[in-house]
């Protein structure tokens, strides 16, 4: 995951939503995009700290245990500092790094411009009569 790439503040910030409707037309499909992406990072942060936690598991008992606490607690420390999941997919949208498609649009559209090719062929061939 791209998590350093990403440079979302960590607080949250007061925004036109103006600019969350201008991709899709429509804000509260802008929220839903949002919020499916805001999931998908936050599934792949909780996979990448178990992975890093999991290196410090051991089976057996040392005392070497309490250094690799420390560790382990630096690890979670930098996870709790990054922004959160939410705050990164709204950068994103609105840096224009998310690609997105509605399949019901597409269908729409399509049939949309099935009827004006047909009603081009429909005119044409009136004409020619």
């Amino acid at each position: 995951m791209e998590v350093k790439k990403n440079r979302a503040a960590n607080t949250t910030i007061t925004r036109d939503t103006a600019q969350f409707s201008k991709g899709t037309d429509n804000i509260y499909e802008t929220v839903a995009l949002l919020s499916k992406r805001a999931n998908q990072i936050a599934s792949d942060m909780k996979r990448e700290l178990h992975k890093k936690i999991e290196e410090f598991s051991s089976n057996i008992d040392t005392m070497d245990e309490i250094y690799e606490n420390r560790e382990q607690i630096e690890v979670v420390r930098h996870y709790e500092q990054m922004p959160k999941p939410t705050l990164m997919a709204t950068q994103e949208y609105l840096n224009d790094e998310l690609y997105y498609r509605n399949p019901a649009k597409e269908d729409q559209n399509m049939q949309h411009l099935e009827a004006l090719e047909n009603e081009t062929i429909a005119e044409t061939t009136a004409e020619k009569q």
